[in-house]
Parts: structure tokens; C-alpha cells; sequence
């Protein structure tokens, strides 16, 4: 991670968190340390704290008993309401950008998408990912509606740890830049109907990708649970035996 400038630390501390979330550079569940993160940024514990206080109380990242604080656990029904929110939001976002995008948003959409089939065709998904996100961004930003880009960034960092589980499916590599090419061309066209719905495709695509992974964890998650009640079950027998 590269350093900080000494300026606005804990607002620029809190951003570089924030864009980790979204960007999956968080694992589902993993505890944030106060004193690495610092390290890392190159500033001292205080704006780290401040901001990881911050995104807990925006909900993006939780508070242990113990007080730690972590990314939360992947769940199935919040990941499925955020894809609503998503579609509805971003969806809108694109429709915008297709009225407004100049010559050179739209080249610059046109270079990210080549360099996503460069990333995907090399399996690089730690690529992939960050240029997936500075993609729909920049398609964002053509939408020249900055509050509506702020919403959309905290829904991607609340989604982003949902995000790191997208590459368990190999079938995923096929169709992950297939959707960025036709909101593109929707673009070209100002075609904001079409772009929505390209929009809406990649985010349903990748979905049905992570959903059987979500599920999958979730009944992993319901069988501990199950043997962890066990013994506890057999204690209180026990004690009703011997009485």
C-alpha cells in the first residue's frame, strides 16, 4: 500500500479504507488491526482509529464483543437486498451517463474495458477487480451526479467483501467484461434504456456466481452452530440423570 501525505489524515485514512472495502481487499469476517493498518498508510494509530470508528457506525465494518472491529460475515439476505438497491441506483447512474458522457469519458470506458480483457484472459483477478471498480466509476462519474456516486460507494463497500468470493466459480472469466462492452456500445449510442439494462445483466451475472458460494457457506455456518449446541445439550442431560 503506498504511503500517505501528511494531509487531511484522517479523512484521506478513512477514503483508503473505504476504497479497500469496496475493492475486496478485506476478507469476510477479518479483524482490522489498528497498528498494521498504520504501518501500511505510514501515520499513526489515531486517524486509523477515528476512521475505523467512522465506518462502524456507517455499517460498514462491525464491533466485536471484545471490541475489535472487522468486516462483517457474508449474508445471504443482505447481499440479495443490496442487488436490488444496486440495480436501482447504478441503473440509474448509467441511464444519466448515456445523456451526458463526452468524448473523452467515453474513451477512457473504452481503454478499461481493454485492459479487463488483458486481465481476465491472464486469470489476474486481483486486476480484474480493480478494474472492474475504477470501470464502473468512471461510468458513474459520466453521470455528473456526485451525490448519487457517493451512495453507490458505500453500497460497493458494503458488497466489496461479497466480491472476493466471485472467482470460486471458474465459469465466471467467460462472461465478467461481456456486459462492460455492451453498456459501452449503449453509450456510444446514448442508449441510456439499454445501458441500464447492460448495467443490471453484469450485475446479475455475477450474482449467480457468488450466490451458491453465500449458500454454501451458509449452511457451513448453520452445521457448527449445530455441533457447537451439542455438548451442551449432553451437560444438561447429564445433570438431569443425575438428579
Amino acid at each position: 500500500m503506498d504511503k500517505l501525505e501528511y494531509r487531511s489524515l484522517n479523512d484521506q485514512t478513512y477514503d483508503r479504507i473505504k476504497e479497500g472495502l469496496m475493492a475486496a481487499a478485506f476478507r469476510p469476517g477479518e479483524t482490522l488491526v489498528i497498528r498494521t493498518i498504520a504501518a501500511a498508510f505510514g501515520v499513526s494509530t489515531t486517524p486509523v482509529r477515528e476512521a475505523l470508528q467512522r465506518l462502524v457506525a456507517e455499517r460498514l465494518l462491525v464491533m466485536k464483543p471484545n471490541r475489535s472491529i472487522a468486516v462483517p460475515e457474508l449474508e445471504l439476505d443482505a447481499y440479495v437486498e443490496l442487488l436490488r438497491i444496486r440495480c436501482e441506483l447504478e441503473g440509474l447512474a448509467v441511464d444519466l451517463a448515456a445523456q451526458r458522457v463526452d468524448a473523452a469519458g467515453l474513451e477512457r470506458l473504452r481503454g478499461l474495458v481493454a485492459d479487463i480483457d488483458v486481465a481476465v484472459e491472464a486469470h489476474d483477478h486481483a486486476a480484474y477487480r480493480a478494474l472492474n471498480q475504477t470501470f464502473h466509476f468512471a461510468l458513474y462519474d459520466e453521470a455528473r451526479s456526485p451525490r448519487l456516486v457517493g451512495i453507490i460507494q458505500d453500497l460497493w463497500g458494503q458488497t466489496g467483501p461479497y466480491v472476493s468470493e466471485l472467482f470460486v466459480s471458474e465459469q465466471y472469466g467467460p462472461e465478467a467484461n461481456r456486459e462492460h462492452k455492451r453498456i459501452l456500445r449503449a453509450l456510444e449510442g446514448r442508449d441510456g434504456a439499454d445501458a441500464r439494462e447492460g448495467l443490471v445483466a453484469d450485475i446479475t451475472i455475477a450474482s449467480r456466481h457468488i450466490l451458491p458460494q453465500l449458500l454454501r457457506m451458509g449452511a457451513a455456518r448453520s452445521t457448527r452452530h449445530r455441533r457447537g449446541r451439542r455438548p451442551e445439550k449432553a451437560e444438561h442431560a447429564e445433570g438431569d440423570a443425575a438428579q
